[in-house]
């Protein structure tokens, strides 16, 4: 793709998230939505390739129903009531059918199924824009929204914390597990949304932290599939090394940063009583913890069939890590001493 047609596309990203995550008016969100999806569409499609083309038809697919859904739940509340604020919706239908809506776009349960097929036709960069960036914008929605329908939001959290964890456990292409990783961790989100919204958005932020190391590894090595796992020592030992924490990370296992939020989602739910909801959310993170232990088991204690015990002169003998990747992977394994300093700023 022309690099100036790529810097408008992303730029109509970024203004598209910036105009949602600003308004308070069903308009304007709706408009930001919009313009984000229209500009991630072309970047979708830009290798030229069926399954690229494949994914950016399902995605433009799902989210053009949804979208309009939300408009005319919109619509259908400011006729009734007069008010076009976000925080302003009083209807129970219009409200439940824009929640559905906002979790049809962020790919949650049950109207998650379209997720693992779209990721699995992208590059891994393009995929790690989609299970980030895109998830921003509604779910800064969601967040205006969180007061009403609070068991239609626990039932869709607690869905996807269990579809995402069963839907991983047969999977051999590293982005559909990706995918329902994904899944899972959006569940814990709005599980809590209703309760502590800035749980929520700490959730948030520490899931794209882990997540983006993951998928800057994978795509350093080129690793698509969990076949292609056991040769990452070959190519790149640190990253190799690495790579298991930041899977028992994702796992929420301490004593690593992925813990904080599923420690801290727990304690709150077991403080408001909800101790049946705290036990069936950390049971059901047990399912996505199988497919992360066997990605750590696969990347680092298998060898590649095919691997020798010296280099070959094809193999480049300096392999650099971006600086990016060491902030995130550093961020992602080594946050947990922080945790009361976090807790503190979310009271």
């Amino acid at each position: 793709m022309n690099p100036l047609m790529m810097t408008v596309l992303a730029l109509s990203l970024f203004s598209g998230t910036m105009i949602t995550l600003s308004s308070t008016s069903w308009l304007m969100a709706w408009m930001g939505l919009e313009i984000n999806t229209m500009a991630i569409i072309p970047i979708i499609a830009r290798k030229h390739h069926p399954r690229a083309t494949e994914a950016a038809t399902k995605y433009f697919l799902i989210q053009a129903p949804a979208a309009a859904t939300i408009l005319f739940c919109a619509i259908a509340n400011a006729w009734i009531t007069g008010q076009w604020e976000i925080n302003q919706m009083s209807m129970n239908l219009p409200t439940a059918l824009i929640l559905i809506s906002l979790a049809m776009k962020m790919g949650m349960a049950p109207v998650h199924s379209w997720l693992p097929d779209v990721l699995q036709g992208l590059d891994l960069m393009t995929a790690l824009a989609l299970s980030t960036w895109q998830k921003l914008a509604p779910l800064s929605i969601l967040v205006q929204l969180h007061s009403t329908h609070s068991s239609l939001l626990v039932i869709m959290g607690m869905l996807s914390i269990l579809m995402g964890g069963w839907g991983g456990l047969n999977q051999t292409q590293t982005r559909k597990i990706l995918a329902y990783s994904s899944i899972t961790h959006m569940g814990w989100m709005l599980l809590i949304l209703q309760f502590m919204p800035n749980l929520t958005l700490l959730a948030f932020v520490i899931y794209v932290l882990m997540t983006s190391s993951l998928f800057m590894i994978l795509n350093q090595n080129n690793a698509l599939s969990i076949n292609k796992l056991p040769i990452l020592s070959t190519y790149s030992p640190i990253l190799c090394t690495l790579m298991p924490l930041i899977l028992l990370s994702l796992g929420g296992l301490p004593p690593f940063t992925g813990f904080i939020p599923k420690w801290l989602i727990i304690k709150e739910l077991s403080h408001l009583g909800l101790t049946g909801l705290a036990v069936t959310s950390a049971i059901g993170g047990l399912l996505s913890l199988y497919f992360y232990l066997r990605l750590s088991y696969v990347s680092s204690m298998t060898m590649s069939p095919g691997s020798t015990l010296t280099p070959a002169s094809w193999r480049p003998t300096v392999n650099s890590t971006p600086t990016m990747l060491k902030i995130t992977i550093i961020l992602s394994i080594m946050m947990l001493p922080l945790t009361p300093l976090i807790t503190a700023s979310l009271m």
